[in-house]
């Protein structure tokens, strides 16, 4: 067992060590680099990628969550000019949002949701051809839907799939999701036994008068029984789907499972995968008062503790993980009414399953600092290579943990991926002062809200920064996701050596 090493990294624990940019001022990196901003105006840019001949591409995803927005779904490639163009428009022919985007074998795979709101991957041609090869995800009626999609080197294609709900029931958070799609729950890869436990909720659907019991792996309003057995699923949530790209119906099945909102994956030199997770929200329904968002070793198989462990694998029913008993709703195992703790959710012992070995703990990020779609660095980084880079999204203010009272995230980590790594997040870019720079009055000067990391042919990181977003609390009151995301705030930054 891997002794426990891991090291959180404040925003300010290594800003000694960085550097101002030239071009940025208040943005600090590590000297010996520099930044560059190569792109703006964009709106929701979510992935960047690179097709056989070098060329440049931006997918913008055309809206957020389950959200009709007033934006395009598209396409964009780096033209000769330094300008970005569509080149593919997406409108009408998927769902938003666009998460992920790759290219393989002459075209781009993107992950999306179907017109009923399952998750879905898709291949696109550059002439604009869609055709959908995997559908029917479930837990993609919620906040969470397939994230990134990269190809393996075993040619298989690799996905990452949010879970459906925040702690393992579909609660009070997700009402604009459950009144658009009211059979979306939870899912999981394997044949798993329930303890049973129900929360009480105030009954939101069709006039929103009296409680309904809703249980944990059901769709809202669904009470469970205490060992009441939920099936597995090949196409589940929380989870990494692998398939070939050729049959994908046919092939796909989970490689690793038990995340709460897979984001991003990549792989190292020795072809050892690591995978990026937002970890729970301390939220209504079942809130978990973690410390952590995870970074882990990817082993074949493995279940990662959702919805039952702490992102450090410890039990969410230590005293440490619990709200203040009043966040916590009526609770009742089966119809019998129970003390308001942090219960189990699953019977381990007769569902198979042990708690997560913590080797697989790679580094401990923030809570809510949101890892999103890393990257490892090449051989050319010298001293960095084989590195993971972590974009960290940043948190969503009080809507993911309404006791914060300071940003989360909003930078880019590094971790060592060899064995004999400390498991330790350094920080490599991130603004002088903490929180995003819309939140200091500098919007377009320093990082925002970092979602993607890539290495491109050219060796140099591109950092895909999806823009600037705010609470607003008119959006409540109107049935929406209570975040309102600014068009055309989103870059692209590029990050080279300094020769």
């Amino acid at each position: 067992m891997m002794k426990e090493k891991f090291t959180e990294l404040s925003h300010d624990a290594d800003s000694k060590k960085l550097k101002a940019s030239a071009n940025f001022p208040m943005i600090r990196l590590p000297e010996g680099y520099e930044i560059e901003r190569i792109a703006g105006g964009l709106t929701y840019p979510t992935s960047v990628t690179w097709d056989d001949q070098g060329n440049m591409y931006i997918a913008e995803a055309g809206g957020t969550f389950l959200d009709e927005e007033d934006a395009s779904a598209r396409i964009l490639r780096l033209e000769a000019d330094g300008m970005f163009r569509e080149v593919v428009n997406l409108d009408g022919k998927i769902y938003p949002a666009i998460s992920g985007m790759t290219w393989h074998n002459g075209a781009f795979y993107i992950t999306h949701r179907e017109m009923d709101f399952h998750g879905a991957v898709s291949r696109v041609t550059l002439d604009g051809e869609v055709t959908q090869i995997l559908g029917g995800i479930v837990d993609s009626k919620s906040d969470h839907q397939p994230n990134d999609i990269r190809v393996g080197r075993d040619g298989r294609m690799y996905v990452c799939v949010g879970i459906g709900g925040n702690s393992g029931y579909m609660d009070e958070n997700m009402i604009p999701f459950v009144l658009k799609a009211p059979d979306g729950h939870p899912t999981t890869a394997k044949d798993i036994v329930l303890t049973g436990y129900n929360i009480e909720l105030p009954d939101f659907r069709e006039g929103g008068k009296g409680t309904v019991l809703t249980g944990a792996f059901v769709p809202f309003g669904t009470a469970t029984e205490p060992g009441q057995v939920i099936k597995g699923r090949n196409k589940c949530g929380g989870s990494i789907l692998v398939f070939d790209p050729e049959n994908a119906e046919a092939t796909v099945m989970p490689y690793a499972w038990g995340f709460r909102n897979a984001i991003g994956i990549a792989w190292n030199r020795e072809n050892e995968m690591f995978i990026a997770v937002n970890g729970y929200d301390n939220a209504a329904g079942r809130p978990i008062n973690d410390y952590h968002d995870g970074t882990y070793r990817v082993r074949q198989g493995a279940w990662y503790g959702w919805p039952d462990f702490a992102a450090n694998f410890e039990p969410v029913i230590d005293a440490k993980f619990k709200p203040s008993s009043s966040a916590i709703p009526p609770t009742f195992k089966g119809k019998e009414r129970v003390a308001k703790e942090l219960h189990f959710l699953i019977d381990h012992e007769a569902s198979g399953l042990e708690q997560p070995d913590k080797s697989m703990i790679l580094a401990l990020h923030e809570v809510n600092s949101s890892p999103s779609k890393p990257d490892v660095a090449p051989q050319s980084w010298g001293e960095y290579a084989d590195h993971l880079f972590v974009p960290e999204y940043g948190d969503f203010q009080w809507i993911t943990n309404p006791m914060r009272d300071k940003f989360a995230g909003n930078r880019i980590a590094r971790v060592e991926t060899s064995g004999s790594g400390e498991n330790t997040l350094h920080a490599f870019i991130q603004n002088e002062k903490i929180g995003p720079a819309s939140q200091q009055g500098q919007l377009g000067e320093g990082i925002e809200r970092p979602y993607d990391v890539k290495f491109g042919p050219d060796g140099a990181m591109y950092i895909v920064d999806f823009g600037s977003h705010r609470t607003s609390l008119k959006r409540i009151a109107d049935g929406h996701f209570p975040m309102e995301f600014d068009r055309g705030t989103g870059m692209v930054w590029r990050v080279t050596k300094i020769k």
